[in-house]
C-alpha cells in the first residue's frame, strides 16, 4: 500500500491537523529570519493598525495576558516595540510599534510566501476550493462563550 493510499485512512481531523502543523513549521521557519514565530507575528500586524494595551493584545490573538507578556518581553528585546507608561494609568503601557518594527512586519507578514506555503502541490482550482471549504468549516464553529451559536452535533 503506497503512502497516499495510507493518508486517505487517517481521519479528516487528522489529515487537517498534520498539513497545519507542516505548514505553521515551515512558517516558523521563515519567521526565525526575524526572530518571530506564528504567535508574535500577528502582534506585530495589530500593533501596524494601532497602539495597544497588553491586555487588547492578548485577547485579540487568544492568549493569556501572561503569555502575551512573554511575546512582548522578546519583542522589545528584538527592538520591534516599545512600551511606555499610560497616561492615566502608570501600572498600564501602551505598546507601540517601533520603526525597525513596521519594516519588519512590512517584510515578514508579505503575503506570498505564507500562501506558497499553505498551497504547494494545489492547482489554482483547488485553492479557491480549499479556501471555499475552510471559510465554511470556520463559520460553522462558534467562538468561545457564544451562546447564540448553533449547537455543532
Amino acid at each position: 500500500m503506497g503512502v497516499s493510499q495510507d493518508l486517505m485512512r487517517w481521519s479528516t481531523g487528522r489529515m487537517l491537523s498534520s498539513a497545519a502543523r507542516h505548514v505553521e513549521r515551515e512558517w516558523n521557519l521563515h519567521l526565525s529570519a526575524w526572530d518571530l514565530n506564528h504567535a508574535s507575528l500577528p502582534v506585530l500586524v495589530l500593533l501596524a493598525q494601532r497602539d495597544h494595551s497588553q491586555r487588547e493584545l492578548a485577547t485579540a490573538v487568544g492568549v493569556t495576558e501572561q503569555t502575551m507578556s512573554r511575546i512582548l518581553a522578546r519583542m522589545e528585546r528584538t527592538g520591534y516595540l516599545t512600551r511606555t507608561p499610560h497616561g492615566d494609568d502608570k501600572r498600564r503601557h501602551v505598546i507601540s510599534l517601533s520603526p525597525t518594527g513596521i519594516a519588519v512586519m512590512r517584510e515578514a507578514a508579505a503575503p506570498g510566501p505564507a500562501e506558497e506555503m499553505s498551497t504547494r502541490g494545489l492547482t489554482p482550482d483547488q485553492v479557491v476550493q480549499m479556501r471555499e471549504l475552510l471559510t465554511l468549516m470556520i463559520l460553522a464553529r462558534p467562538e468561545p462563550g457564544d451562546d447564540d451559536a448553533p449547537a455543532q452535533a
